[in-house]
């Protein structure tokens, strides 16, 4: 059985810091965030790999190379001119992933979901295809995934915040949403529903329509940790979480000054933090230079000649602005 990593996104909200690599390459607590997955799918005896690639896609397979550091052996796909969506790119990977079950994983995430649980929630239901759910406790900018005795129904809108009125109403339960983790298992019969060689995503194009078709789709339910870094904030507090608090986090070749204060920050590759400089919740990507005195905190920073030869910033991204040789991206 393989698995397929999901990596060809863009990162427009995480970026400055997917200037020069696509998300699932940025780094995150010693690795690329794609190698943990990587890592995660061959601890449940998926070595057997497929990684689609688009957006720089040399940063991916720098990070992965053949997949041997991470315990699993990785076959490319490209998606070019365009990028196909997440059901385009299965078509693209259609001859690599066979005729058997196959799983599929989102590039970005970070979790301990147990699979092997999700794969038995699969074979027993006799289903098409099975999506992993978690409750969207917070009620987090997550489409809703509806569901009924162990299987899909349907998608609503995007989970919305519960008012303080709302909980204070104790007349009227307040219920729990559920949300897709981005790992499924789907059986090779869905590329029947999967057009060849276009752009298509995989709720429209196959999993409503099967919904429709009265196919059977389970949903495995978990309270498993899953983390999804999709931006900039995120990626923060998440590192944190798991670095503990008040803890710092050192990439390779970083040089610094005296008297430096540093807290709740993650410090990239090739970083010089020079005498009296003081970080608070800040990032601070490859070859930044913090100059002598200088103070940030909430804080994105790269350097600002990348930036500068960018064609254009993306509209989902933070804004930020220059000082000195760095872009500093205001996180709160």
């Amino acid at each position: 059985m393989k698995a397929m990593i999901l990596a060809a996104g863009f990162g427009t909200r995480l970026f400055p810091l997917t200037i020069d690599r696509t998300k699932p390459a940025i780094p995150f607590l010693g690795k690329p965030l794609v190698g943990y997955v990587a890592e995660y799918v061959a601890k449940y005896g998926f070595h057997d790999v497929v990684v689609n690639l688009h957006h720089q896609p040399d940063s991916v397979i720098e990070a992965l190379g053949d997949g041997s550091a991470f315990g699993v052996k990785i076959e490319y796909t490209r998606e070019v001119p365009d990028i196909l969506g997440t059901a385009g790119a299965l078509d693209n990977a259609r001859e690599l992933l066979g005729d058997d079950t196959f799983l599929i994983v989102n590039g970005k995430i970070i979790t301990d979901i147990d699979i092997s649980a999700a794969l038995e929630t699969h074979r027993s239901s006799g289903a098409l295809a099975t999506m992993v759910l978690k409750p969207n406790s917070k009620r987090e900018r997550f489409t809703i995934v509806e569901t009924e005795s162990g299987f899909v129904t349907g998608f609503g809108d995007y989970a919305t915040p519960v008012s303080e009125a709302e909980l204070r109403d104790t007349e009227h339960e307040i219920s729990t949403p559920l949300m897709f983790t981005g790992i499924h298992i789907l059986e090779p019969r869905v590329f029947d529903y999967i057009p060849r060689g276009v752009y298509s995503d995989i709720v429209p194009t196959f999993y409503n329509p099967a919904l429709k078709n009265g196919e059977k789709i389970a949903a495995h339910v978990t309270d498993a940790s899953w983390y999804e870094l999709s931006t900039i904030p995120r990626y923060l507090d998440i590192s944190l979480a798991m670095m503990g608090a008040g803890d710092v986090h050192f990439g390779r070749n970083c040089t610094l000054g005296g008297s430096v204060s540093l807290k709740d920050s993650v410090i990239w590759d090739n970083v010089t933090i020079n005498d009296g400089a003081t970080l608070y919740r800040t990032i601070i990507a490859d070859g930044v230079v913090i100059e002598a005195g200088e103070h940030f905190e909430n804080a994105a920073i790269v350097r600002a000649d990348m930036v500068r030869g960018c064609a254009e910033i993306p509209p989902k991204a933070l804004r930020g602005y220059v000082q000195g040789n760095n872009y500093i991206v205001p996180l709160n």
